[in-house]
């Protein structure tokens, strides 16, 4: 599948099924890329902190050309660039930067979400990300919200996605650990189920 052309979405965010912050998407592509800004404002049971997590990548295969992590406030803190005419990986934290051979397609945190949503229920798969390799397993088919949905498992982190099974495919929940607790994402605010241990639903279809 290719991702729509400009596409808005939210999440809700809840940490043992008490509010704790929003997330909201915005896609838009351009020439061959698609750029995304995923920008979280945690709360609730959780310090207030900003974080905004920009990606520009290949829209066809969605492999990152370039991400940003920060506040939304000024310099990014965290930024990779993937330069594939000198075939080089350069990363920025801070002050410090370093530089790598490229030698395959990167992800990043941003563009291997929107990736997992063109995989159609692929058993297995694997991502390379500049922290290392990213192992996406698919578990039992669960119905989210009314919607079917493929359950992918990533390692390592343990973090769950859930990918509505028809079209446009969209993220439905995710489910990522933190040092607070399992910290789960609903598609525009639904109330979470008593899922952070983790999918327990119904078998796959098919």
């Amino acid at each position: 599948m290719t991702l729509p052309a400009a596409e808005q979405f939210a999440f809700t965010l809840t940490l043992g099924g008490r509010y704790a912050g929003q997330q909201e998407w915005a896609l838009h592509s351009e020439r061959g890329t698609v750029t995304a800004r995923v920008q979280t404002e945690f709360g609730g049971v959780l310090p207030e902190v900003r974080r905004v997590q920009t990606s520009r990548m290949h829209a066809r295969t969605l492999s990152s050309l370039h991400y940003a992590e920060g506040d939304g406030g000024g310099r990014a803190s965290f930024e990779t660039g993937f330069d594939r005419k000198t075939g080089v990986v350069t990363l920025r934290q801070g002050r410090e930067e370093a530089e790598v051979p490229l030698t395959v397609d990167y992800y990043d945190p941003v563009s291997l979400l929107l990736w997992l949503r063109t995989l159609d229920g692929q058993e297995r798969a694997e991502a390379q990300l500049t922290g290392g390799k990213a192992l996406i397993q698919r578990l039992a088919d669960m119905e989210v919200d009314g919607q079917l949905a493929y359950v992918y498992f990533l390692r390592p982190g343990g973090a769950y996605v859930y990918v509505e099974q028809a079209a446009p495919h969209r993220l439905l929940r995710l489910i990522q650990p933190t040092d607070f607790g399992p910290i789960e994402a609903n598609l525009g605010g639904s109330a979470p189920g008593r899922r952070q241990g983790g999918p327990k639903g119904r078998r796959r279809v098919g």
